[in-house]
């Protein structure tokens, strides 16, 4: 027995605590401490496994001077302070391994719901409309995919996009692609989808801005399953006033708690949500039953294999 303690403050699927326990941690589970009392708990705890409840920032941290891991039960790790954990050896492990499935499969559907025109197909069927020509879709088969961001999820997509027989576009530019490596300035001249697969970062936060959008030299369809502030809304609505962006596809929002939204928040998604080839999602996309029990497999391996080296 490890006599070490780790803190479970979000929800996850079961095998976490069962495959924690094999390593022979102490497992506290802890889903309905309010954010605010988590700083004070970590104390005692070695380490924490969370998905979103809260920031941890270096003044949480500091309250925590056992803590030797966190695990992040998703993707990104904008909520955390890599800074204070690297300069205090609290070693930090997301999950993206498993959920790139999850999202990959949801970025194609949202992709063929814009392509054919599902959403208003469906609507307008279930209100006994039958308007043929309005629903006319069009293929993705020939169409220039820009992939940004190719770590799991981009690669991910791509694999699933090889059989649609379209040419892909895959930039990183901190782990430049192995296969259909391309510049950015190569995905402004020729892409017609583009799909956003980056953390948020101070880099990338508002990246999608009115510049960026003009860039392109022909309209696109913009995916974003990555984070909502990529991405910010004025923009958005700017490029589809324009006719800049053609189809537009969101699993994230900049401000995701929708009960505290101002009421500039309101009108910019009132107005973008008007456009018909529009689809959302609720940050969804690696939220699947499998990636679910997947995520944890995939940081239970990371856990062991730092603390066993």
């Amino acid at each position: 027995m490890r006599n070490e303690k780790v803190l479970l403050v979000d929800e996850v699927h079961a095998s976490m605590a069962v495959g924690l326990g094999a390593l022979g941690y102490e497992v506290v589970e802890h889903f309905d401490i309010p954010a605010s009392e988590i700083p004070d708990a970590l104390s005692s705890f070695h380490g924490l496994i969370i998905r979103s409840k809260m920031k941890l920032t270096a003044e949480v941290l500091a309250k925590a001077p056992s803590l030797r891991f966190i695990a992040r039960a998703g993707a990104g790790l904008d909520l955390i302070d890599l800074a204070y954990c690297e300069a205090n050896n609290i070693a930090v492990f997301s999950a993206n391994e498993g959920n790139k499935d999850a999202v990959a499969e949801h970025v194609m559907g949202q992709l063929l719901v814009l392509a054919h025109k599902l959403n208003s197909a469906d609507t307008e069927v279930r209100e006994g409309i039958w308007q043929r020509e309005a629903n006319r879709g069009w293929e993705i088969q020939g169409k220039t995919i820009g992939i940004i961001g190719y770590g799991n999820m981009g690669r991910a997509l791509a694999q699933r996009l090889k059989g649609f027989e379209v040419k892909l576009l895959a930039y990183d530019k901190y782990r430049p692609a192995d296969e259909f490596q391309a510049s950015l300035d190569d995905i402004f001249q020729q892409a017609d989808v583009v799909s956003l697969h980056i953390p948020l970062t101070e880099e990338t936060r508002g990246m999608v801005n009115e510049s960026f959008i003009a860039h392109f030299h022909k309209p696109i369809v913009l995916l974003n399953s990555s984070r909502g502030p990529i991405s910010p809304l004025a923009p958005l609505l700017a490029g589809l006033q324009s006719g800049r962006i053609k189809g537009l596809a969101l699993d994230v929002l900049p401000n995701e708690k929708l009960a505290t939204w101002s009421t500039e928040e309101k009108d910019l998604f009132n107005a973008i949500k008007t456009f018909p080839a529009t689809t959302f999602s609720p940050h969804v996309a690696g939220w699947t039953t499998e990636s679910y029990e997947k995520i944890n497999l995939v940081l239970l391996e990371k856990i062991k294999a730092h603390f066993t080296r």
